[in-house]
């Protein structure tokens, strides 16, 4: 990789990293998603999302090829549908757009896999809806109840989950490998000729559901130390990474995990958060609107 190729992947990192996080809070601030039928999220929550995380990529690599596209896109299909519901509140004219946004996908992966010329367009569009989805998600847990300690021990269990399917089975590659070149694959990025950057889906919605979360119970500190973070350990450490390891040994990886670094540095980050005192609750943030009729 050329100096203006690595130049433009950390570039291309940092800003969807600090970019998703910054479109996470913006949309905490702006609009409130349903409350989740089950009640709060909580630690017990975490444990499922990490069963899920670590049962997605054997899912993914046992669907066959023609199979991939369909399960990504019905994916999206709901996450944008929750994304979008308190943004566009008419119906039609919100799933009008999602499958309008879905079929132009579909349309320019075809297109990119005939002429990879012609790839700009599909991660454009593929970029956008990834970027919604981890918006999205990332508010569902954070407006659900999810406390910052739940995200930090997750990001924290992250990185160990990346460190032993990167080196003791190295699947992490093998999946990315797996989705690259289909419709609606999890990542978010742009190519342009030779250059070419790439995030996963997964890295990024850690970073938005972390800087959501401790705006939500910190405030402005909490969101000054999640974005430092995100910035420092998901958006710059990641991609230099390898230049670092090959200036020491001589060798380039060919795949250095995001969580290695920023898993930790989430985790010290609450740990230094929890001094100001305790976490604001949902409540305390948006307290709940009372039912017209009910007050006196």
């Amino acid at each position: 990789m050329s100096a203006g190729q690595h130049t433009f992947f950390v570039l291309v990192t940092l800003a969807l990293s600090v970019g998703v996080a910054l479109a996470a809070v913006a949309f905490f601030r702006r609009f409130t998603l349903p409350r989740p039928a089950v009640g709060a999220f909580n630690g017990n929550d975490m444990v499922v999302m990490m069963a899920f995380v670590i049962a997605l990529p054997f899912l993914y690599l046992a669907f066959p090829g023609w199979l991939l596209p369909p399960v990504l896109g019905l994916t999206l299909i709901g996450g944008l549908a929750v994304t979008w519901g308190p943004v566009i509140p008419s119906r039609a004219l919100r799933w009008t757009l999602i499958l309008g946004l879905i079929a132009a996908d579909w349309l320019t992966a075809r297109t990119a896999e005939d002429d990879p010329t012609h790839a700009t367009p599909y991660w454009l569009l593929n970029s956008v809806m990834i970027l919604l989805m981890a918006v999205g998600a990332a508010n569902m847990n954070a407006q659900g109840g999810l406390r910052l300690r739940h995200v930090s021990r997750f990001a924290l269990a992250l990185a160990v989950y990346d460190l032993f399917f990167a080196t003791v089975i190295p699947m992490t590659q093998r999946l990315f490998n797996a989705v690259q070149g289909y419709a609606f694959a999890p990542s978010a990025g742009i190519r342009v000729g030779d250059l070419g950057a790439v995030v996963g889906m997964g890295d990024l919605l850690v970073y938005a559901l972390y800087t959501t979360v401790a705006y939500k119970a910190y405030g402005g500190r909490g969101l000054r130390v999640s974005l430092s973070l995100v910035a420092v350990f998901g958006g710059l450490l990641p991609p230099l990474a390898p230049l670092l390891v090959e200036a020491a040994t001589g060798s380039l990886p060919s795949l250095v995990p995001a969580q290695l670094f920023f898993g930790p540095a989430a985790f010290a980050g609450y740990l230094v958060l929890r001094r100001g005192g305790a976490e604001r609750r949902m409540a305390e943030v948006r307290p709940p609107a009372v039912p017209e009729g009910a007050a006196g």
